[in-house]
């Protein structure tokens, strides 16, 4: 960079330009409360004493989370979700990575089709995909069991999935898998040694990815769960549409403080990720 052109760039702004700066900050600070707001507002009802939902709250208790973790028919739902979510994520991941792996080492014409094939469930409405669900799931007569919601929502993450996985994949070096051939490994040894540990980053977002939506998913899961299958999601839309409970508040929040921290550990591997890519040249 020449002296012209770095002295450009150090100069200092007009009144102008710094206005709109600080309005853009403005603006972007009140969307970003807007969406939030109304998920961070429950926190606060959640800990009223009372059996009404209040704000602010006339006396501070943790009665709301005892209830919730008393009661069984909450408790229930609440397992129930999180070992859908875990079997759901395994299961996305056995299918997205063999899956990535051979599409970004394919020289075919077609895998930019059975690229677009993958990803075809994020562009079809879901209650379009809970009918249809519905419908095959109930002639295989796995309906209302967690088997079967578990195969409905790998078709709903896998697309999340395969994505994370195929960005990582692109920013590995082939090479290493043609040095390792030559020296003899097989197939299997190659991606468990070579492959699998570039891209131990993306692999594990990919997965909390697809816990974090198979576990907060309520539209499928509302055509295909029963009595014995049903998931917190669906125990809370059905509290609302029968009753108003206060345990809704505590029930909200465990979740909001659940997605922020899945959030903030992908937000930290993708940040490991980038740095570990970034390093990688110098190495």
């Amino acid at each position: 960079m020449s002296k012209g052109e770095s002295t450009a760039s150090a100069a200092p702004l007009t009144r102008s330009e710094a206005w709109w700066r600080r309005g853009g900050s403005v603006a972007a600070w009140a969307g970003y409360l807007f969406l939030i707001l109304p998920s961070l507002i429950v926190i606060p009802v959640s800990l009223n004493g009372t059996q009404e939902m209040q704000f602010p709250p006339r006396d501070l208790s943790l009665h709301l989370y005892r209830e919730f973790f008393t009661q069984s028919a909450w408790w229930s739902a609440a397992v129930q979700s999180l070992l859908v979510g875990a079997l759901t994520a395994v299961l996305s991941l056995l299918i997205a990575l063999p899956a990535a792996y051979a599409l970004s080492r394919s020289a075919s014409r077609f895998a930019r089709v059975a690229e677009v094939a993958l990803m075809a469930p994020m562009l079809v409405p879901v209650i379009i995909l809970g009918l249809g669900l519905y419908m095959h799931l109930t002639s295989m007569r796995i309906i209302g069991s967690t088997a079967g919601l578990v195969f409905a929502h790998a078709m709903l993450v896998v697309p999340y999935a395969f994505i994370s996985l195929m960005a990582g994949l692109k920013q590995t070096d082939p090479a290493l898998e043609t040095v390792a051939m030559l020296m003899g490994a097989s197939r299997l040894r190659i991606v468990v040694s070579v492959v699998l540990p570039q891209i131990y980053g993306p692999m594990l977002v990919g997965t909390l990815f697809a816990f974090l939506i198979s576990f907060d998913e309520v539209v499928v899961a509302y055509f295909l769960t029963g009595p014995a299958s049903q998931t917190l999601p669906v125990k809370m839309y059905s509290a609302i549409k029968w009753e108003v409970s206060p345990v809704l508040a505590a029930v909200s929040t465990l979740l909001t403080l659940l997605s922020l921290g899945v959030c903030a550990l992908l937000s930290a591997l993708q940040k490991r990720s980038s740095a570990a890519q970034a390093a990688s040249p110098s190495r």
